[in-house]
């Protein structure tokens, strides 16, 4: 301060006069004036004191209510507080230290002072005064820098606004030095920016005079630099026998503060996140704009006219968030749900703090909001859709294999495991083709390389992966490029689809329509078998019965129908088994369908040398079952056993043995082939499995045969035997016996392998004596053996080539019979039997023979018969023919005499 510095300099010129008086003259005098001067002095230093501890209270209200207003625009007082609290301390201690040692040099002054009196007899010396002086420098110095290391400016002027004292902080301010301060206007150097008027001294003197102090806070322009500052000050008079002389100024620069404040205000009113301040007692302080609109409100009044928990109404999750917010210093990204002014629930993020005051009690709570609302409808969207892609990979039933740029898997759908047996970690440490058969693998990698470069957009492949069992899996797969979100090509996508069964199905499907084409050709050739074989059995049976015929002629007559009857079963079981009747269970002999499975069979075995060693048995009881479907379990039975044989040997055995047990007639089919090895044992009869080379068959065979035991009430089971080969086991359940239950296909008749008649012209009964009968065939052999074979037993037939002639015949006499082909030469104009039938049946008029249809095909005995029709199947003996016709007479006797 240069006042009191001023001062205390003045007192040194005094004390330098007074010294030099001579020192050997009166005493009185020069002792008055230096008391004098020292209880002036004494008086100085008491103001002086006075006014710096005036000085270091005005300056801690100051501070004080500088921080204050700093803290309840920035909500950090507590933090601010504890932060310089260490620097206030600091700088009270460094005062007292200064004031003890301002203290020790004034009593040195005094001392000094005290001694020069006390020797008043003689003048101090030079030393004396040297010392004195320099104490009271240094002293001087010392006050000069206290006030000097202030920041904030310190300036003492006169109400006329002359500035009579300024700190360092002040010269900085206005750019100046203190010679061209102390002494000048202070409006040389401030000018009022704030817009109330160009005096600053006269606009506050008024209040000032009266209360003799003011605070606040004035806006200037620096003159010399240009710029705009605002001061928040505290003016304190300066007194003078009651009177204000002057005024202390006390301003400390909050150009940066207010500025920043300016900043927050423009921040806080622009920012999209809802800001708001809120009290613990439930109180809406203050608002931004942005969560006024978050909320639905109209105004900015409206929301503060509301309370916390008007949009935070759920209480427990109020009380939750206020208890985090109390235990951590920022509660960061938690999320609530808020209630609009429209009563739509919306969901926000909440960042928040508490504010304390000194004592560490919370008064407000501060924080922004986000709302995410949108963000959140669009998550669970988002999450919607990637489930459903999950979900629908995971049950797409084809393999789906992504992979990047450099060959390398980035996506494996779970249905790799069930395909190729690998987890889809293992896939993706793979390298595209590593399973690949070598054959495809070049196929492959040009068409993923076309892929990749954009040369093609869809494409599929079929080849051949390794299964991690081993086997080689066929996949078709399906190529499609993956694209970034620029556009470009960033991956290629695979489709698998496993048709490994599906090829053999195919394979089984082809082999199925040769069979049927097989059995189309087999129809017809046993068609036009059967009617050289019907001759050949008519006229042998015929010729047989005639008389004078030595030995040796019936020996060769009963080898030819012997062997025309087995070529005529050959023919029917081929029948049977290319169009087979419809499934119908009946009791069967097992015997008979082992026996007509191995008549089948006959001629593969023979060639490949394998001997059938099968007994049949009659003391056996009877099951129920197809016969067909039955010879299609055994037939395969057998031929599997034949290729197991040859395996391994040139010619073998095949062991065929019936039993029953359990009430089950138990088949067995033993061979001495390469037998069953023990992994293939479990999965002998699934589908698909086979352990025959490729092309050696479709892994069906055992599966089916299984299935129709199963159908049957029955079951198979296969055992590798200890000294080589296989042996399978047929059950099959037993039928109940009955009064009247017989086999429906037995063993063949004595009559039919021996002697080939079974009966004459005298055992044939008399009902048919003198019937008359038409036959219609285009077969002149078998016309020629009806005429003669039933005329030698007494009835009168007539032939016809063609239904015309037929026609005609009827006309002209009536008929009892007609002996119809079902299949007739185009010569004439009906070449369906039935069609002819029907045309001869409409020329008889009232009189309508009985129809009695032959045929060469195989007829299914479970097929309806319309029209009261018979069937007789080629190759047909005589007797059979008189057999079948009796039959009918009788049933239509039986149903006339009704």
């Amino acid at each position: 301060m240069q006042g009191p510095a001023q001062d205390t300099a003045a007192a040194m010129p005094e004390l330098n006069r007074q010294n030099s008086q001579p020192l050997g003259g009166s005493s009185d005098p020069p002792r008055t004036s230096l008391d004098d001067r020292l209880a002036q002095f004494e008086r100085r230093q008491r103001q002086l004191w006075r006014l710096t501890y005036f000085l270091l209270s005005l300056l801690t209200i100051a501070y004080v209510a500088v921080s204050w207003d700093t803290v309840r625009s920035f909500a950090r007082r507590f933090e601010y507080l504890l932060a310089a609290g260490p620097i206030l301390i600091f700088l009270v201690a460094a005062f007292i230290v200064f004031v003890w040692r301002r203290n020790k040099e004034i009593a040195e002054l005094r001392g000094l002072v005290r001694g020069i009196e006390q020797r008043h007899t003689a003048a101090p010396s030079d030393q004396h005064l040297d010392k004195l002086f320099s104490v009271i420098e240094r002293s001087q110095q010392g006050y000069r820098d206290l006030i000097d290391s202030f920041d904030d400016v310190l300036v003492a002027v006169t109400l006329e606004g002359e500035i009579r004292a300024a700190n360092r902080s002040f010269a900085d301010l206005v750019g100046s030095t203190f010679q061209n301060i102390i002494g000048h206007s202070i409006s040389e150097f401030l000018q009022d920016a704030g817009g109330d008027g160009p005096n600053l001294i006269e606009r506050t003197m008024p209040r000032f005079l009266e209360k003799r102090h003011w605070t606040g806070v004035v806006q200037v322009r620096l003159k010399m630099r240009n710029t705009v500052h605002y001061f928040d000050c505290v003016l304190h008079a300066m007194m003078r026998q009651e009177e204000v002389h002057g005024m202390t100024i006390l301003a400390r620069d909050i150009t940066a503060s207010r500025r920043n404040e300016a900043r927050f205000t423009e921040l806080f009113e622009t920012l999209q996140e809802g800001i708001y301040i809120v009290t613990p007692e439930d109180q809406i302080i203050d608002v931004n704009p942005a969560l006024v609109r978050i909320l639905g409100y109209d105004s900015k009044a409206e929301l503060l006219a509301c309370k916390v928990s008007d949009v935070f109404p759920d209480e427990a999750l109020r009380t939750v968030v206020r208890q985090e917010v109390n235990r951590q210093p920022v509660l960061a990204g938690r999320e609530i749900r808020l209630l609009r002014k429209d009563g739509v629930f919306i969901t926000c993020l909440n960042t928040a703090a508490a504010v304390r005051d000194p004592s560490g009690k919370i008064i407000r709570y501060q924080g922004a909001l986000m709302d995410i609302t949108e963000r959140r409808e669009i998550e669970r969207r988002l999450h919607k859709q990637q489930e459903f892609a999950h979900r629908l990979v995971d049950s797409f039933p084809d393999l789906i294999l992504v992979l990047d740029t450099e060959a390398r898997y980035t996506f494996v759908s779970p249905r790799c495991r069930e395909v190729l047996g690998y987890a889809g970690d293992e896939i993706s440490e793979m390298k595209l083709g590593a399973r690949t058969h070598p054959e495809d693998l070049p196929k492959l990698m040009s068409l993923y390389n076309d892929i990749i470069s954009g040369g093609q957009t869809l494409a599929s492949l079929e080849m051949r992966v390794r299964h991690k069992l081993g086997e080689w899996r066929k996949i078709l797969f399906n190529f499609s490029p993956l694209f970034d979100e620029e556009g470009k090509i960033d991956g290629v996508v695979l489709s698998g689809r496993d048709v490994t069964d599906l090829k053999r199905l195919e394979e089984q499907l082809i082999q199925a329509e040769k069979l049927a084409a097989m059995g189309q050709m087999l129809a017809g050739v046993a068609h036009e078998l059967n009617n050289p074989l019907t001759a050949i059995l008519g006229v042998t049976e015929l010729v047989r019965e005639r008389e004078g015929l030595d030995d040796s002629m019936k020996r060769q007559l009963d080898l030819t129908h012997r062997q025309a009857r087995r070529a005529a079963r050959i023919v029917q079981n081929l029948l049977e088994f290319s169009r087979p009747a419809s499934p119908q269970k009946k009791p069967i002999d097992l015997s008979t369908i082992i026996e007509r499975t191995l008549q089948l069979h006959e001629h593969s075995l023979r060639r490949n040398q394998v001997e059938v060693d099968f007994t049949p048995r009659t003391d056996l009881p009877p099951i129920v079952g197809d016969a067909n479907q039955l010879i299609q379990v055994f037939l395969n039975l057998i031929s599997n056993a034949e290729q197991a044989i040859r395996e391994v040997r040139e010619s073998g055995r095949i062991q065929i043995r019936l039993t029953s047990a359990s009430g089950n007639v138990i088949a067995t089919v033993q061979d001495d082939g390469v037998g069953i090895s023990p992994e293939a044992l479990p999965k002998l009869f699934d589908p698909f499995y086979t352990t025959k080379r490729p092309g050696g068959g479709t892994g069906l065979g055992l599966s089916i045969c299984l299935s129709i035991a199963r159908e049957h009430g029955g079951t198979i089971q296969a055992e590798s035997l200890p000294g080589g080969g296989s042996a399978f086991r047929v059950y099959l359940p037993a039928a109940v016996e009955g009064p009247e239950q017989s086999p429906a296909i037995s063993g063949p008749r004595k009559s039919d392998t021996e002697s080939g008649a079974g009966g004459s012209a005298g055992s044939m009964p008399t009902v048919l004596k003198g019937v008359s009968v038409l036959v219609l065939d285009d077969e002149d052999s078998i016309r020629s053996l009806l005429e003669e074979g039933l005329g030698s037993h007494g009835l009168k037939v007539s032939c016809a080539a063609t239904a015309e002639e037929a026609a005609a015949l009827v006309a002209s006499r009536p008929y009892d019979a007609l002996l119809c082909d079902l299949r007739l030469k185009a010569a004439g104009s009906f070449g369906d039997g039935r069609t002819a039938a029907a045309h001869v049946l409409s020329a008889a008029g009232a009189h309508r023979p009985l129809v009695i249809y032959m045929t060469g095909e195989y007829i299914d005995p479970n097929a309806p018969v319309s029209d009261g029709a018979a069937f007789l199947q080629k190759p047909f003996r005589i007797l059979d023919v008189l057999a079948i016709m009796r039959e009918a007479f009788v049933v239509s006797k039986q149903g006339s005499e009704k």
